[in-house]
């Protein structure tokens, strides 16, 4: 059997990691004693992966988090915050997304309420929704702006396909 075509085949199909996991499968003797149904589960389980991680992280770009790091799982439950992990746990399912809610954050200046939404935001991503980030001044700036240049509509479209808007300090300043 000739690799290099089944490799060209792979790449023009557009399944590169599943041709780069095939690669590394033929110099790996232990994965070639491997039955047949075994080594394409791991060709599939390589290109699901890799799909999905672009999907992740065109989301996340997309979404232009202020905290592109914060994450559900680094969440710190300092007494100063006064954060129910059990509420955490509950909004990390993004049931509240599914169910059209809304997730609002009060709190004292430096509590934490940036990192928590947008860890709430990058969880959404990964769970396959999409999110945008905006600092509420901004964001009713950016509003404005379209309404007079006449673009507002196709910035209502954009806001219209997202499923979690995050509003930063919201309410700082007169709107």
């Amino acid at each position: 059997m000739l690799k290099e075509p089944t490799i060209e085949k792979l790449q023009g199909l557009r399944l590169g990691a599943m041709a780069a996991a095939w690669q590394e499968q033929q110099k790996s003797a232990e994965v070639i004693a491997l039955s047949f149904d075994e080594r394409f589960s791991l060709l599939v389980e390589a290109e699901w992966c890799a799909r999905e991680n672009k999907r992740v992280t065109r989301a996340l770009k997309e979404a232009k988090l202020r905290l592109g790091q914060a994450c559900i799982e680094d969440v710190q439950y300092a007494a100063r915050r006064e954060l129910d992990k059990a509420v955490v746990r509950q909004l990390a399912t993004c049931r509240w997304v599914q169910e059209h809610q809304a997730v609002l954050i009060t709190g004292a200046t430096g509590t934490g309420k940036t990192y928590l939404a947008c860890a709430l935001a990058h969880q959404a991503c990964r769970q396959g929704f999409r999110a945008y980030y905006r600092r509420a001044p901004r964001f009713f700036d950016e509003l404005r702006l379209a309404r007079a240049d006449g673009s507002y509509p196709r910035l209502l479209a954009r806001l219209a396909r997202v499923d979690v808007l995050v509003l930063d300090d919201f309410a700082i300043s007169p709107v």
